[in-house]
């Protein structure tokens, strides 16, 4: 398969990676070309902001997560009807997985995929060390094809001295310099920048992006640099349907942290998925399974809150045993109650017997093993996922015992206990990548088959009430 490609890398996190590859994105779209876009790592905001950027949904590749075949397959099937793809990296170059030195980061994906680095530095207070900091990231990995580099936060200085230096010294193209732009800033807040579906200036925002890309950047030189990308032997297989099934997935602005290709591997597997809003929606719709995934549902407390109906509707479809998979804010907003910043408390669905309270402090981040300590819609006992997880609050009320998973890993090393499993409801903190763990889709579309199988058989008069026989029926079929 023929891919032209590139991955923007950073020599750290903060030299301008995100903007500069929505300003590419935007700038080659501009021209005419269609542009897939990729994030490295376990993010949900970039690929967010891409979208809106390339025209096309970003995806992510995560080595550390699933492995290389993953990897590969998840990009032949997005990369392949692009001119060129875009891959924006994660932190700097080499960070990976805490330990495991290169395994998931940024490099491990450029050497997976066989891509050629563009890498950006933030010159600002630096001069000849730039030349010596660069030479450093190309040979401290050899077999990475670093093919260009871009200085950020440059003067005119740096286009005249640096530059050159670069070049004749090292054998690296520098694609531009750009300078201190203030348009080129993005809004952050507690877990990074502000997600695409509350940026109500991201448009104009990536217009201005790409006229300054366009404006310093050298994107023929870009453009040549991705067609020498080697060809990849790449070969994708489709799952096999599991039969029509309907999962609801809440979407709007307090739920969209999604990774793209769990729902394109639900769809894959026969399941039509269904949006629904938490907070404007009244009723669910008529689906088999709910997939109620993270965001930011402590900014919409008072929404949420207020939206009593879906509230209730929630409680009847665990009430009647409809399969529930939540992650992170979807396991927030399920609880009993959150408490927030400013000391205030709202009403969760109460379908996790807990309840959450923000902090100003960061209580976890990073990947994490997860060990299933019972049999539930998404794992059986003792079954080990790879997962993530970044948040800033706690859950209280959960006993060790009434956990469904234990932890090792991420920011805390100590091993701990998360999440909560009881009757259709699965709900934890963590962040899974279903191609990276496909048993966990397999029980999910299993259970939501039971569910639907069983709703088929009370309207069919198989003498099924509605009530706690089905709900019994259900369970027999998961066990089975």
């Amino acid at each position: 398969m023929r891919a032209p490609r590139i991955i923007v890398a950073g020599v750290h996190s903060g030299v301008g990676k995100t903007t500069i590859s929505l300003g590419l994105m935007a700038a080659l779209r501009l021209q005419g070309l269609k542009v897939q876009a990729f994030k490295v790592g376990p993010d949900f905001i970039d690929p967010g902001l891409h979208f809106h950027a390339s025209g096309s949904r970003s995806h992510n590749l995560d080595s550390w997560m699933g492995s290389a075949e993953v990897v590969r397959q998840v990009f032949a099937r997005n990369a392949e009807p692009a001119d060129i793809s875009i891959i924006e990296g994660v932190m700097g170059l080499y960070d990976g997985a805490r330990g495991e030195k290169i395994k998931g980061s940024t490099a491990d994906i450029a050497e997976i995929l066989k891509t050629p680095v563009i890498l950006v530095v933030n010159v600002s207070g630096m001069a000849q060390s730039c030349v010596a900091l660069v030479k450093g990231y190309c040979d401290y990995h050899p077999n990475l094809k670093i093919k260009g580099v871009i200085l950020n936060q440059a003067a005119d200085f740096h286009k005249t001295w640096v530059k050159p230096s670069l070049e004749e010294e090292l054998g690296l193209q520098v694609l531009g310099c750009i300078p201190r732009e203030e348009a080129m800033k993005m809004p952050e807040r507690h877990l990074g920048l502000l997600p695409a579906e509350e940026n109500e200036h991201l448009e104009q925002a990536i217009q201005k992006m790409a006229e300054i890309i366009d404006g310093y950047i050298d994107l023929q030189g870009l453009m040549r640099i991705a067609e020498t990308a080697p060809n990849l032997d790449i070969t994708y297989s489709m799952p096999e349907k599991q039969g029509q099934l309907t999962i609801g997935v809440a979407r709007d602005a307090a739920f969209s942290f999604y990774y793209q290709d769990n729902l394109d591997l639900l769809q894959e597997t026969g399941a039509k998925l269904v949006f629904f809003s938490p907070m404007k929606d009244a009723d669910l719709p008529k689906v088999d399974g709910l997939y109620i995934g993270g965001g930011f549902p402590e900014m919409f407390l008072d929404t949420l809150n207020g939206n009593h109906s879906m509230l209730a509707a929630i409680r009847q479809a665990h009430a009647d045993s409809m399969p529930i998979f939540a992650e992170c804010g979807g396991y927030m907003y399920l609880t009993r109650r959150i408490h927030d910043w400013s000391g205030n408390s709202w009403t969760g669905v109460g379908i996790v017997p807990a309840e959450i309270r923000m902090t100003r402090k960061l209580q976890a981040l990073g990947y994490v093993e997860a060990t299933a300590l019972g049999d539930s819609i998404l794992a059986g006992t003792g079954d080990v996922l790879r997962a993530h997880e970044f948040h800033y609050s706690t859950i209280e009320g959960l006993s060790p015992e009434q956990s469904a998973l234990i932890l090792t890993g991420g920011r805390r090393m100590e091993e701990r206990t998360d999440g909560y499993a009881g009757g259709g409801l699965f709900a934890s903190y963590l962040h899974l990548h279903l191609r990276s763990n496909p048993l966990v889709a397999c029980h999910f579309l299993n259970a939501c088959q039971a569910y639907h199988d069983s709703l088929r058989a009370s309207s069919e008069g198989a003498g099924l009430s509605p009530g706690m026989d089905r709900v019994e029926t259900v369970k027999r079929r998961w066990d089975s």
